[in-house]
């Protein structure tokens, strides 16, 4: 299969270019590198497999005369998974890019858009006792970067039933592993304070809790949702909550280092989790990696 990645120079983009070479596709990365970069797919480039890379915008005419001319089977859209996305200015950004993928499959018979987005983004803050969230829950629109995330699954359903472009969307929740930059994730971030013996800095007292889900699992949804899930909504995510806190103690077993508390920022979650059951039914997928494991694929050399 050819496919096009949007957003492959990216922390999760280039692991899920790597799978794909390593499967033997045809892989196109298309990438602005207003956040991703070349040193992350130089793993791709000495494998050998049949690569090209795009610097150009996904909202520019050059996109457009490149899905024309290169045709390709499937188009993985993880331009919305940005970071930055949850910024309300810069998520207001992230909706033209997936319309852009989308017009680009109408117009030259794509058979398929995978658009990834923030599982938190999607769902917000929800009582305790619906977690792990299922994909049916609704919640009130909380914010910009929430209303946009919906919209963005409302076009991929339009796109569906009036042209015919198929998809599947994501919502995964939050990801960690090698090439992750220190300001894109609590993991990374823990990584290197402890790398550079710093104190890593709370936002709140630690209790909040998060569901860390390792990239190459990630990686394995992506692939999988590329012939499954036509239509839907999965969430990607392990279903257990982890405090802050314990992540911590995870990492920085054998370090004095303690961290600096600091005040709960307004937009943070207090508790959450994505239920996975969905994405085992539909996606024959499930997270194959412990949080230990993952984390030893980060840890830095001590």
């Amino acid at each position: 299969m050819r496919f096009l990645v949007c957003g492959g120079a990216g922390f999760i983009g280039s692991h899920v270019v790597d799978r794909l070479l390593s499967e033997g596709h045809a892989v196109e990365v298309v990438d602005n590198l207003s956040t991703g970069s070349f040193s992350n797919l130089h793993q791709a480039r000495l494998s050998g497999g049949d690569l090209k890379i795009h610097n150009i915008d996904v909202t520019t005419p050059e996109f457009l005369d490149l899905v024309s001319l290169r045709r390709p089977d499937v188009i993985l859209q993880l331009t919305a998974l940005s970071p930055s996305a949850a910024h309300s200015t810069l998520a207001l950004s992230s909706a033209p890019a997936v319309v852009a993928a989308l017009e680009a499959a109408r117009l030259f018979g794509v058979k398929k858009v995978v658009l990834g987005v923030p599982a938190h983004l999607l769902y917000g803050e929800v009582p305790v006792r619906e977690i792990p969230i299922k994909e049916g829950r609704v919640s009130e629109p909380i914010s910009v970067p929430h209303v946009i995330t919906r919209t963005l699954l409302q076009l991929l359903a339009v796109y569906r039933e009036v042209h015919a472009v198929e998809y599947t969307a994501l919502a995964i929740a939050n990801v960690y592993g090698p090439r992750q930059r220190a300001e894109d994730g609590v993991v990374a971030a823990f990584a290197t304070a402890l790398a550079n013996n710093e104190a890593p800095e709370f936002f709140g007292s630690g209790k909040q809790t998060r569901d860390f889900v390792f990239v190459e699992d990630v990686v394995d949804a992506y692939v999988k949702a590329a012939t499954k899930g036509d239509g839907l909504v999965i969430n990607i995510g392990t279903g257990v909550q982890t405090s802050v806190a314990a992540l911590w103690k995870e990492m920085s077993a054998g370090s004095t280092l303690q961290p600096v508390v600091g005040k709960q920022r307004p937009s943070d979650i207090t508790r959450f989790a994505v239920s996975p059951v969905r994405a085992r039914i539909q996606l024959a997928w499930a997270p194959f990696t412990s949080l230990a494991e993952g984390l030893a694929t980060v840890a830095p050399q001590r």
